[in-house]
């Protein structure tokens, strides 16, 4: 696994996120979907990220797709609402997504996955979180990018002529909101450059993977 190149200005800040309110920038998507986005939404990016490298319990799966079982490819982890999240700063940052986002259609935010991509070999393929009510129901999915930026691809299921991309950097916040689970997918593309770790922290409602 490439090394990740840590910021020299805020290795020694407490991590911590920042203010959302007015610093988030919405774009409406086709289907009445949205994206917010928020850089640089965390200081201190850097303990943390080096915090849930090395103290999350990263677990490797295998999946069945068509007639075989494959490597899923990057490591998981899951924290369910009763569970202690791995780094007080997600706590914070659960109650900061609640405070935003309380008028919004599919809060509260209750959970948390993780995901390590650990090189530009480890992605995740196109696909909706569409498991449980985000297949009916408007909802929100909030994620959190530490480490090397790397692009996140939505599309509408649809058309899939013009995806759009944003690239999400160390300490980026994005959330998908109103009808972007079911009518729209997203994807982390696979990259050839060499490229170093990167933890997603995504923050889900009650029921919806």
């Amino acid at each position: 696994m490439t090394a990740f190149q840590a910021s020299l200005l805020t290795c020694d800040d407490e991590p911590r996120p920042g203010p959302l309110g007015d610093t988030v920038h919405r774009t409406p998507l086709a289907h009445r979907a949205w994206i917010d986005l928020r850089p640089g939404w965390f200081t201190g990016a850097d303990g943390l990220f080096e915090h849930l490298l090395e103290t999350v319990p990263w677990r490797a799966e295998r999946r069945h797709m068509y007639d075989r079982v494959v490597n899923v490819p990057r490591l998981l982890a899951f924290y369910g609402e009763n569970d202690p999240l791995p780094h007080p700063a997600l706590n914070e940052a659960l109650r900061t997504l609640n405070t935003h986002y309380m008028n919004e259609p599919g809060w509260p935010f209750r959970t948390a996955g993780l995901c390590l991509y650990r090189d530009g070999r480890d992605s995740v393929a196109w696909h909706g979180d569409t498991l449980g009510r985000g297949a009916t129901e408007d909802t929100m999915v909030a994620i959190l990018s530490l480490g090397t930026p790397r692009t996140l691809a939505l599309r509408p299921r649809d058309d899939h002529r013009r995806p759009i991309r944003r690239t999400l950097g160390h300490g980026d916040l994005l959330v998908m909101g109103g009808t972007c689970q079911r009518t729209w997918e997203h994807a982390v593309p696979k990259t050839t450059r060499p490229t170093g770790p990167r933890i997603s922290v995504q923050f889900r409602p009650r029921g919806v993977r």
